[in-house]
């Protein structure tokens, strides 16, 4: 059998009410022309939603069906131990030319009961944002169940909403059951769960090209949504040149961010797990197992879990972020 190497994707763009032409004109995502392009897909190993390989020996096959044969060597021990071949993370981009709707995800336990399926934590990291862009996360007080629903009748649910304004470099970490909406404006890199289960609550009266709104999920949000939950959720962290600096962790993905203008070693001796690159600016020439693969901003690449070590090389001064899932903790 022939070993990996660092593997890329063919990028899935998904048509939206909310989209723009960033995906298209900032990182040259190939779309229809006047087609809206609100998200680019761009590593998914769901059943019957995968990623297409676009390099190397594999190109062709899915990450779905690579999974099944190299399995842990591909993914980490600890990683296939409790998702077998299901990849677990999911990583898009999203151009928000309009706000998206007000929504939530269940966790763990009810999509399993609900949707035989993952719960939803994700985070953001933005790359670009208009003046005046925000992102809405949270509830601003404390909030109860009839309250919440009496917002909703009335059509005024963003005014228990916190709002954020936002710019580039901002992170946003977003666990399941939090009800959340990126506004109008935002461009940014989305690291989640591999799920597609999402609760729209309110959708700002809009409605399709037909006329007609968009399916609401009232009664399933109300037992998804954590009224618990904090909203002080808006990490700020500054890059520091050729260190990695942690943006966010949680039991299904550790995300860093990379600026680096000389070239890095990267020691996965330990890690257990795939590692992700997403390029947020420049480029760089990413090498391992004799393997060298450049990635540009706007691009990802998957190194398999077998990679001991990996060599970055930028170009000028680059920007990746790094993500993984980390070892369960004894």
């Amino acid at each position: 059998m022939n070993s990996l190497y660092p593997l890329r994707f063919r990028s899935v763009l998904k048509e939206t009410l909310w989209g723009g032409r960033a995906l298209k004109e900032r990182f040259g995502k190939k779309a229809k022309p006047g087609s809206v392009i609100g998200e680019s897909w761009e590593i998914i190993g769901m059943p019957g939603v995968s990623s297409v390989v676009s390099n190397g020996f594999l190109k062709g096959n899915t990450l779905e069906e690579i999974a099944e044969v190299y399995m842990d060597e591909l993914l980490g021990e600890s990683v296939y131990e409790k998702y077998g071949t299901e990849f677990p993370l999911l990583i898009k981009f999203i151009d928000a030319n309009d706000r998206l709707s007000i929504q939530v995800h269940p966790d763990d336990r009810l999509a399993a009961e609900r949707h035989h399926a993952w719960g939803k934590t994700e985070m953001w990291y933005v790359l670009d944002a208009k003046p005046g862009a925000v992102i809405y996360t949270g509830f601003r007080k404390k909030v109860t169940k009839e309250e919440y629903l009496d917002h909703l009748a009335g059509k005024k649910l963003d005014q228990l909403i916190n709002t954020t304004p936002v710019s580039a470099g901002d992170v946003f970490f977003i666990p399941a059951g939090m009800v959340h909406a990126i506004g109008a404006g935002v461009l940014l890199a989305e690291i989640q769960q591999t799920s597609d289960v999402t609760y729209r609550i309110y959708d700002w009266d809009r409605v399709d090209a037909s006329g007609k709104p968009r399916e609401m999920h009232t009664a399933l949000a109300l037992d998804a949504i954590n009224f618990n939950l904090g909203s002080n959720n808006l990490i700020q962290k500054k890059p520091e040149l050729n260190r990695t600096v942690l943006l966010a962790e949680s039991p299904y993905f550790r995300t860093s961010l990379i600026m680096f203008d000389s070239p890095i070693i990267k020691d996965y001796s330990l890690t257990d797990s795939f590692v992700i690159y997403i390029c947020t600016a420049s480029m760089a020439v990413i090498e391992c197992f004799g393997h060298k693969e450049e990635i540009r901003a706007g691009e990802t690449i998957l190194i398999p879990a077998s990679a001991d070590s990996v060599t970055i090389i930028p170009r000028e001064t680059a920007t990746l972020l790094e993500v993984f899932v980390p070892k369960k903790q004894k």
